[in-house]
């Protein structure tokens, strides 16, 4: 009998930072492989947070789901709490951390006994200690790190000219405006000490956060590639930037929110939210949608602000709002019941962002809803307050120019929005609608990017055949 060669496909292990956030991406990057036939996978997670993962990625029936018991009794995370969103402040959220570390051995355990073996490690970069456990086993391990190209270089940059000592809070200019770092790789673009510093949060938090920083990019420098979720046509200066003068490569795949079907579609299955959108559709009103992300603890006096904003702006909007028992203010709801709909739920954002009724959001400026939007061709008004934000903020406002900028009322990402900022630039945002045109030809864009031969259909192909030693097997 003739020898056949058959092709085997390699075996990705991957596995998210227990945050909604992180994991969400790589749930998409697991269709991306299995509809393209790239590779077989092994999702890692925790119990709480499975039922989470395993409803995202209904349709790859053959993708194996492996719970890892996660440690209790840690000091300084609540009992109970799986994932980064039941945390109130940094200071849980470096403990938090410090827990998932912990899981470090059933990890190792699970990668060393799979079948086939593993051909890649997939580890969120705050999984910093996943390097060691991949190199013990002898896998090659990629980060994944859930930000932009632009707030991955910034971030390198700030770190490589020590900018956060060369500004000082509280410092102006002669213009009574915050005093500005020049980046000099890229002098067009100058940040502020809040863009520097509000990544770490409150002042008590700098010190361990800084020290969790370092880890993660070392985490990342020690990688054999970094994930990006994002495209070339979108970031390609700071793509081509790191991948020349930083490293380790960079492989551009985004944006993943394309690589996730679509909700169902049937009138069994489609949730009040999306059905008070058609009918905003048929009367041809244009909706604002409104979130404001799942990490940041927003105080109920913030939130009583946005809703008498959104109020006094007089346009048809719905609202994600968290916690969901929040207190919006009396009547409120009530009073704006024939334009407004505020949902305490978790809603399905991509599908509420794609529909045709929907031509606006106000956003945290996380980057998954920044891509969101993007592939959508919805232009945003941005209201970044930590992490990565502050950094997005000023790409999509400056560079892309599909955002209008939240001001708060005394300049600090912790300062208080009024509502009469609010008002002023969601009026702005879907009245005069600001970015609206760009939002739309960069849509196009980044569907041409994960279409057959675009820019992040062959980086995914390059990245699994340049790391994946598991190729061909012989019968």
């Amino acid at each position: 009998m003739a020898l056949a060669a058959l092709s085997v496909l390699p075996h990705v292990a991957i596995f998210p930072f227990m945050a909604k956030g992180h994991t969400i991406p790589l749930i998409q990057l697991v269709h991306h492989l299995r509809r393209r036939r790239l590779a077989t996978v092994t999702f890692f997670t925790t119990p709480g947070n499975a039922a989470f993962v395993r409803d995202g990625l209904t349709g790859t029936d053959d993708t194996a789901v492996v719970e890892l018991a996660f440690p209790t009794d840690v000091p300084g995370v609540p009992a109970g709490v799986e994932s980064a969103e039941g945390l109130t402040s940094m200071a849980s959220f470096v403990a938090f951390t410090g827990a998932v570390s912990l899981l470090q051995p059933q990890l190792e355990a699970y990668l060393a006994a799979m079948e086939p073996p593993a051909s890649l490690l997939v580890a969120d970069a705050f999984l910093y200690w996943a390097n060691a456990s991949a190199a013990r086993l002898g896998v090659p391990k990629v980060s994944f790190f859930g930000m932009s190209a632009f707030a991955q270089v910034m971030r390198e940059l700030r770190n490589r000219h020590d900018a956060c000592a060369v500004l000082r809070p509280g410092d102006v200019d002669g213009d009574g405006n915050p005093t500005t770092f020049t980046v000099p790789e890229f002098p067009h673009m100058k940040l502020t000490f809040e863009d520097l510093m509000a990544p770490f949060g409150d002042p008590s938090s700098i010190a361990p956060m800084m020290e969790l920083d370092g880890k993660l990019g070392k985490a990342i420098e020690e990688s054999r590639g970094l994930i990006i979720n994002t495209f070339h046509a979108l970031e390609s200066p700071y793509i081509e930037f790191w991948n020349k003068r930083c490293g380790p490569k960079a492989w551009a795949v985004g944006p993943l929110c394309l690589s996730q079907p679509a909700s169902a579609s049937d009138d069994a299955a489609r949730p009040p939210w999306m059905a008070w959108l058609d009918e905003k559709a048929a009367t041809g009103r244009a909706v604002l949608y409104v979130a404001l992300g799942t990490l940041a603890a927003i105080p109920e006096a913030q939130l009583k602000e946005v809703a008498d904003g959104l109020e006094r702006a007089e346009v048809d909007f719905i609202w994600a709002v968290r916690p969901e028992n929040i207190d919006l203010g009396e009547g409120f709801e009530d009073r704006t019941k024939n334009r407004g709909l505020v949902v305490r739920e978790w809603v399905d954002q991509p599908g509420i962002l794609q529909h045709e009724s929907v031509k606006g959001f106000l956003s945290h400026c996380g980057w998954n809803s920044v891509l969101e939007s993007v592939t959508a061709g919805v232009p945003l008004a941005v209201w970044p307050m930590q992490a990565d934000q502050p950094f997005n903020a000023r790409f999509v406002v400056e560079e892309l120019k599909i955002a209008v900028r939240v001001q708060t009322s005394d300049g600090t990402m912790r300062g208080l929005v009024t509502s009469k900022e609010v008002s002023k630039v969601v009026r702005e945002l879907m009245l005069a609608e600001v970015g609206a045109e760009a939002a739309k030809s960069i849509a196009e864009l980044a569907k041409e990017a994960v279409s057959e031969g675009g820019s992040s259909w062959k980086a995914a192909e390059e990245m699994i055949h340049e790391l994946c030693a598991t190729k061909v097997h012989v019968k």
